[in-house]
């Protein structure tokens, strides 16, 4: 495939402070919004009048923010071993290519997606610790920068999936689907509805705002339609380079979840709302591309490279580990032990949706693979390093690949891990993975969620308490 011509989907106008000033002068805007993701890609930051931001340029935080689990708890080994008991700031510093205006405030407001920057000592006094070293942001844009070196740019696209429920629960305890928002009699979805634009459009309203939204935003959404789920829509994005690709789908998310709330249902993209039906994927399209501007899955004679196999030979070697990137909750598990089309091994296939790793059919400059293990309430930021990252060694050191499953095969892999202990085993244990992440994000990743471990074994209501608005 030749180089994309495609726009970073990052604001074309502003590459430095300067711009940024001006930007903001001739836009009006009152207030600035400066925002990171934490590890469970929340964001997490806060709003300035412009003077103030003008004056600082950014903004600065406690660095313990990259050590919350996802009910804002703080585990005593992190503060123990990396996180120094005197809470130091970091450095929220703007990268200015994503500053775009805010269509959540009525008054004009502005919001940027920021990198980290502090160096401390461990608060067990052995290491020292860099924030970008920690950071899921800057963990992408390290492996873009190494896929770079080896003379590729990756081209990436995302599938979402998420439910729109009804904010009150059954008689049960359970999710209701949202109803209909479009006329004065709302529309009830009473049984599975693929592929619906009947049903799809019923939530016109909901739609019309979050694509109007993800205009303002720079967000390159193509589509929406209703998946195979009751209460189940899937958006598509144009293909863009990785990182405003991992920006779009943080900034897409928070919108969903709000713009839903404003019409009087709860947008979510937790891993498995109901127990009987499909969960919530978050495929990614990848293809390569090389110096010379050519796809690097292709080979001269329009059959596919072997660097093709060798990439997805990446991805199997460190599959059991990248669950728990992929799976990040207990909860996503559901996902794994009742599948519904999601995958269950790390097998690939041609053009097959049983399996992990597929090669959708294509032409040979528009080769690529899906990699399908991710859930909806993946962090996109570190999805994308892990994903670009073990295809770059597989490349590097030619790992093979499995045979590929045809369509009446077994799986040709070993399954993949049950539960996320088992997984936060796997990615400690995982070399290629080790490479990728480097040992302190690891450290502190397994950390905070064998903390999460223990705070849903005490909870029976943690996943629809935390992670229907959250994940």
């Amino acid at each position: 495939m030749r180089r994309s011509n495609a726009p970073s989907r990052m604001n074309p106008l502003i590459s430095n402070a300067s711009d940024a000033i001006a930007w903001l002068t001739a836009q009006d805007i009152q207030r600035v919004e400066v925002v990171f993701a934490d590890l469970t890609s929340v964001a997490r930051g806060k709003v300035m009048d412009t003077a103030s931001f003008v004056e600082a340029l950014g903004a600065k935080m406690p660095s313990l923010l990259l050590g919350l689990t996802v009910t804002g708890a703080e585990p005593p080994d992190v503060f123990k071993r990396i996180f120094p008991p005197s809470f130091p700031d970091m450095a929220l510093r703007p990268d200015w290519r994503t500053l775009v205006r805010c269509p959540l405030s009525r008054v004009p407001t502005a919001t940027v997606v920021c990198n980290l920057d502090a160096r401390f000592a461990s608060a067990d006094g052995h290491a020292d610790y860099e924030v970008a070293a920690l950071s899921p942001r800057q963990l992408l844009q390290r492996t873009l920068a190494l896929l770079e070196d080896a003379g590729y740019q990756a081209l990436v696209a995302p599938e979402l999936e998420f439910f729109l429920v009804h904010p009150e629960r059954n008689a049960q305890g359970g999710l209701q689907v949202a109803h209909g928002m479009s006329g004065r009699v709302p529309h009830i979805e009473s049984s599975h509805d693929l592929a619906s634009a009947e049903t799809a459009q019923t939530f016109a309203p909901f739609f019309d705002d979050l694509w109007a939204a993800c205009a303002m935003q720079a967000i390159p959404i193509s589509g929406y339609g209703h998946e195979s789920a009751t209460g189940q829509y899937e958006v598509n994005f144009r293909p863009g380079e990785p990182l405003a690709q991992a920006d779009a789908v943080f900034r897409f998310k928070r919108l969903a979840r709000e713009f839903a709330r404003r019409h009087g249902c709860l947008a979510t993209f937790m891993a498995k709302p109901y127990a009987n039906e499909p969960g919530t994927g978050m495929h990614w399209h990848v293809s390569l591309s090389d110096r010379s501007g050519h796809n690097g899955f292709t080979a001269e004679d329009g059959s596919a490279h072997p660097r093709m196999a060798h990439f997805i030979g990446g991805w199997q070697a460190s599959a059991s580990g990248a669950m728990a990137i992929l799976a990040p909750y207990a909860h996503s598990y559901l996902r794994v032990h009742r599948p519904d089309a999601s995958p269950t091994h790390a097998d690939w296939g041609l053009d097959d949706r049983r399996v992990a790793f597929r090669i959708p059919q294509s032409e040979p400059a528009k080769r690529r693979v899906e990699h399908r293990l991710p859930g909806g309430d993946a962090n996109p930021y570190l999805t994308l390093a892990l994903l670009l990252g073990t295809g770059l060694i597989g490349m590097q050191q030619q790992l093979e690949s499995s045979p590929a499953r045809t369509a009446m095969a077994a799986p040709r892999s070993a399954p993949l891990p049950p539960d996320l202990g088992e997984a936060l085993t796997a990615l400690k244990g995982c070399p290629l993975l080790g490479e990728v992440f480097g040992a302190g994000f690891i450290a502190l990743y397994t950390m905070v969620k064998r903390h999460e471990l223990t705070e849903q074994a005490a909870d029976a209501d943690f996943a629809l308490r935390h992670l229907l608005g959250r994940s």
